[in-house]
């Protein structure tokens, strides 16, 4: 078979009832999601001590635009980790790949909550800080959409958008565990004790959370669908050639089509805390039980979403989430910031409904879009890409605009003018429906 052609739908394809070792894969999956997403969301719940802890004492807006541009440091690495660990995916397999990345983040995460700060050794704290986050970036990389790769190809036909944002709505529960862990901490420990020490406990977490990922991983194998690809390509197969050469449109399709969901969710996940406290006046405790509850929701309504895709399709989801972004994006952002508790969390319930809309169509669609033989390769790059300039910078073009303008809702002027542009390249570029897409 050559490396251009995709694999053809066959009797081999997972269909009917989930066996066991489906199961395992998707928890599998689910949990790798959870691990890479906990670093990056523990990150941004902790800006503001972060800020105080390992760069000098100064303005406030200084610091936090500080610590938010090495939040984005890590997402500079995850094109080149998608490069490497797509490449090492499509050629040696999902499986062990996904061995490797789900230890690394999970180590480097970990090795954050033992760093020293500032005082004790100068610049070199903040310079560490960045080196844990670059492989935090890297490792990220390859895990992002390796596991839904792998999940994607044991998912049983008909079912896969619900499978894949089953895996990706753990994406969403590192708020609501991090969150929780951070305001249970801060209520039972003294404010010195916790800005000393205990900060420091949800990043060492880490590590036994990606041990149990790793075994369960250990526990699974590669689908038919990958083998029967790897025992068919030829010999001179490059994925990363060959995701350029069969793949480009496909690959500018999904950077703008992940570039939206990118950017909601970090706006959501790791930046809405700070926002509520600097802007809309409420406190460390109140700004986390909002977002911790909004995120619950998130990993409610996103599998919801999924399953109504598999039934009306990947494009139909995309152009009603954007359509609902660019609508209430600006009103959602102003009762986030309206300094009451209750409209904080209604802003912040409408602009998650907004956005799993949206995500019923565009995780699975990153998986379709592409064959098997490429898939890793392909997704890995234009995803990264994606995250990289709009998720990664998310937390700190927020905290600019409000800055530079003095409007509370500048961010949401930012999203719903992302989400316009989005749904006219949807229909410029032809985007295709790739609901049934199985090779």
């Amino acid at each position: 078979m050559a490396a251009t052609q995709p694999v053809a739908t066959t009797s081999r394809e997972p269909t009917g009832k989930s066996t066991s070792m489906q199961k395992k894969v998707l928890v599998g999956g689910s949990i790798g999601q959870f691990v890479e997403f906990y670093d990056f969301t523990l990150y941004g719940l902790s800006a503001v001590i972060l800020s105080e802890y390992f760069f000098p004492d100064g303005d406030k807006v200084t610091g936090l635009l500080v610590i938010f541009a090495t939040f984005g440091v890590a997402f500079v690495m995850r094109p080149l980790g998608g490069l490497f660990f797509g490449a090492l995916g499509d050629k040696v397999g999902r499986r062990k790949t996904l061995t490797v990345t789900i230890f690394l983040v999970g180590i480097c995460t970990a090795l954050i909550g033992i760093l020293p700060g500032f005082d004790q050794i100068g610049w070199f704290a903040p310079i560490l800080l960045i080196l844990a986050r670059l492989g935090q970036g890297f490792s990220a990389g390859g895990e992002s959409v390796g596991g839904p790769s792998f999940v994607y190809e044991h998912a049983p036909v008909g079912k896969r958008g619900l499978w894949i944002n089953i895996t990706l709505a753990a994406t969403a529960l590192p708020s609501v565990f991090a969150g929780g862990l951070i305001l249970l901490l801060s209520t039972v420990m003294s404010d010195a004790s916790f800005d000393s020490w205990g900060w420091r406990i949800p990043f060492l977490l880490a590590l036994p959370l990606s041990a149990v990922g790793l075994w369960i991983r250990s526990r699974t194998d590669e689908s038919d669908l990958f083998k029967k690809t790897a025992a068919e390509r030829p010999k001179e197969f490059s994925p990363i050639r060959d995701s350029f050469r069969e793949n480009s449109v496909g690959m500018l399709q999904v950077f703008f089509v992940l570039g939206l969901t990118a950017l909601g969710f970090y706006m959501l996940s790791a930046y809405f805390v700070t926002y509520i406290q600097t802007t809309g006046d409420l406190t460390r405790e109140q700004s986390l039980l909002t977002n911790a509850i909004a995120m619950a929701s998130y990993t409610i309504f996103l599998p919801i979403a999924g399953a109504i895709g598999d039934r009306v399709g990947r494009k139909p989801m995309l152009i009603a989430g954007s359509i609902l972004l660019a609508i209430t994006s600006i009103p959602a952002f102003g009762l986030v910031t309206s300094g009451n508790m209750g409209l904080a969390f209604l802003g912040q319930t409408i602009f998650v409904i907004s956005l799993c809309c949206y995500g019923g169509g565009c995780y699975t669609f990153f998986c379709e879009r592409f064959s098997t033989n490429t898939r890793f390769t392909s997704a890995a790059i234009s995803y990264n890409i994606s995250y990289a300039i709009l998720g990664g910078t998310a937390p700190f073009v927020g905290t600019w605009l409000v800055d530079i303008t003095g409007v509370n809702t500048a961010p949401g002027f930012y999203m719903t003018i992302c989400a316009v542009i989005v749904l006219v390249l949807i229909f410029v570029t032809r985007l295709p429906e790739t609901r049934g897409r199985l090779g």
